[in-house]
């Protein structure tokens, strides 16, 4: 390719453009939030192409909840609250 080329010209410039818009800081990020992007959606569509399994035990039989389990522990009634809350309950009474 010779620099005169079309196609090569337009990709400097778009490099140049990239680095004056967004600032050599915030290519690393940007670059970054680019590749999460992608393995989020390479994992949906491996998951979309597996079939779906049913589930073998019943709702009423399912598996401990360590935050619940901690906040019994720790004598915090999780009775109608939100994970959210019973974790942010679990926090104030651990720094009590």
């Amino acid at each position: 390719m010779a620099i005169g080329d079309p196609f090569q010209i337009l990709l400097i410039l778009g490099v140049v453009a990239v680095i004056l818009i967004w600032g050599p800081s915030k290519i690393p990020e940007l670059a970054k939030s680019i590749g999460r992007a992608r393995k989020e959606f390479d994992d949906a569509s491996r998951g979309v192409m597996q079939p779906l399994s049913t589930p073998t035990a019943s709702p009423s039989t399912s598996t401990p909840d360590s935050l619940v389990d901690t906040a019994q522990k720790l004598g915090i009634n999780t009775e109608g609250k939100t994970r959210q809350e019973i974790s942010d309950e679990i926090v104030r009474n651990a720094k009590k």
